[in-house]
């Protein structure tokens, strides 16, 4: 029988509005000692906002929050590290110019006399997290240096480095390798041990099964239930996510006749590239690439899209070889790129979504060489309603979206320049199962409409089911290629492995 001893963390009747818009409705949720208890929903669910309340970064409408039995009133997010909350949010907070020892041990520097830094002692200590962490590479690199997946590490290492009896982590596995995530899986099970309780913010419901004790879910900004584990499943997940069942997707037939070459790689190379890359892009077809994080692959598409120069090589498009300096270059060749990271790289982040939609596409809403408004506007509006964006206005800020919709966006700029080659990286990373399986909609359409997609994803799930054809890469170089009715994750992973 549950007690209030047993609870690090009760949230009762938590209720948030902005500017009149009800953000949380009289939220319950509640965390046991030593357990992983994961937080699901859709984007816009209300999941970030609960959790920056717990953080200090936004301040309750109402309800109550007792800390081990006791009511607290988190200030900002200063006092609650002091209650002993850390929060690793999706959007890292980390310091690019530090080195990552600087980084981890950013909120607690071991000091001398209590005036100068410590450098020993902070590297010592960082050394140390990093060694429980098993992460194998140099503390004294600037962070700016390091990839995506080694800085959501150093993200946790520094929350382990504030001793928090409540971790919360917002999608950390998002750019993890399948080796780093076990890693974090087996140090989250070391902490349960030692009575550290975690509230694990995940879309991926087959790793929220893996890892979690019990699952909350939120829709709307209200609670819909909290279950164990062990006395749920998916399926129920979903329909308590969003209402309804979504359809499973079954792998499309591959066409059987030969299809012609749209896009032609002949020796590509550059820094990233030991040896020359070769590829082949069929028309109709969406070619899958996978590989562990640091492979190459996002290195290999950037390269294609004139992002990243290329030293030697031929890109031929339809058997035609062309010069692409420049993503301009791309662009004018029918070439549409999704990033992995769309708001370093994707959406201009100061400007509506009308402004994100239309920018790759000036002259069709340009009259005489000026902007047309009235262009622009009714463009948007076709967009929106052909991918099902939800939004309250096309004038709205692009941040105002959740991830999903924001990835439609994106999305929405490549089928308005009528692009026949569009790059997906990581195309559902960061959203939501139902728009996931939107997204895999479009992508289906696209093809059906005669457009040929390059896929990039972590997911092998994903990739196994989206893919006609698959090649993987391992260390900058292409270590297989197999048809989509031969594999499977183990020949995925021994190829990416080798």
């Amino acid at each position: 029988m549950l007690t209030m001893a047993n609870f690090v963390l009760q949230m009762k009747k938590i209720s948030k509005v902005f500017s009149g818009v009800v953000a949380l409705e009289a939220v319950d949720f509640n965390l046991k000692r030593g357990e992983v208890h994961a937080l699901v929903g859709e984007n816009g669910a209300g999941k970030s906002t609960l959790i920056k309340i717990l953080g200090g970064a936004i301040a309750k409408t109402g309800g109550e929050i007792l800390i081990e039995g006791k009511p607290v009133t988190i200030l900002n997010p200063l006092h609650s590290q002091a209650l002993g909350i850390a929060v690793i949010y999706q959007e890292l907070m980390l310091a690019p110019t530090l080195t990552a020892a600087e980084n981890i041990l950013l909120s607690n520097y071991p000091c001398k006399w209590h005036i100068f830094l410590d450098r020993k002692r902070m590297q010592r200590r960082a050394q140390e997290l990093a060694e429980l962490l098993g992460l194998n590479f140099d503390l004294s690199r600037q962070l700016n240096l390091l990839t995506l997946a080694q800085q959501q590490m150093v993200e946790v290492a520094k929350s382990l480095a504030l001793n928090a009896k409540i971790i919360v982590m917002d999608e950390p596995s998002a750019v993890l390798t399948p080796h780093e995530l076990a890693r974090l899986v087996a140090v989250i099970a070391k902490l349960k041990q030692q009575g550290v309780s975690f509230i694990y913010i995940s879309h991926r419901l087959e790793e929220v099964f893996k890892i979690a004790d019990r699952v909350t879910v939120l829709k709307d900004g209200k609670w819909q239930g909290t279950q164990h584990i062990s006395e749920t499943n998916r399926a129920k997940i979903i329909k308590m996510m969003i209402g309804r069942e979504i359809a499973a997707f079954s792998k499309r037939d591959f066409w059987q006749e030969e299809t012609k070459n749209v896009l032609e790689i002949i020796n590509l190379k550059n820094d990233h590239f030991p040896k020359p890359i070769n590829l082949k892009l069929k028309q109709g077809e969406i070619l899958g690439i996978a590989g562990l994080v640091g492979a190459g692959r996002t290195e290999l598409v950037r390269a294609i899209f004139g992002a990243d120069q290329i030293s030697a090589g031929q890109i031929l498009i339809n058997g035609k070889r062309v010069k692409i300096r420049s993503p301009k270059d791309a662009v004018r060749e029918g070439i549409g790129f999704v990033p992995e990271d769309r708001k370093a790289h994707g959406l201009l982040l100061d400007m509506n979504v009308r402004e994100n939609m239309t920018i790759t596409n000036l002259k069709q809403v340009s009259r005489g060489g000026f902007l047309s408004r009235k262009k622009e506007r009714k463009n948007a509006e076709v967009l929106v309603e052909k991918l099902k964006i939800r939004l309250k206005s096309i004038q709205a800020n692009i941040k105002s979206l959740s991830g999903g919709n924001q990835q439609k966006v994106i999305l929405a700029r490549w089928l308005d320049t009528k692009s026949k080659i569009i790059i997906f990286d990581e195309p559902t990373r960061g959203i939501d199962v139902a728009a996931k399986s939107q997204i895999y909609k479009l992508m289906r359409q696209l093809i059906k409409e005669e457009a040929s997609i390059i896929m990039i994803s972590s997911e092998l799930p994903e990739i196994l089911q989206m893919s006609d054809r698959i090649i993987v890469m391992h260390e900058g170089q292409i270590t297989g290629e197999l048809d989509s009715s031969q594999a499977t994750e183990e020949k995925i992973m021994q190829l990416a492995t080798q």
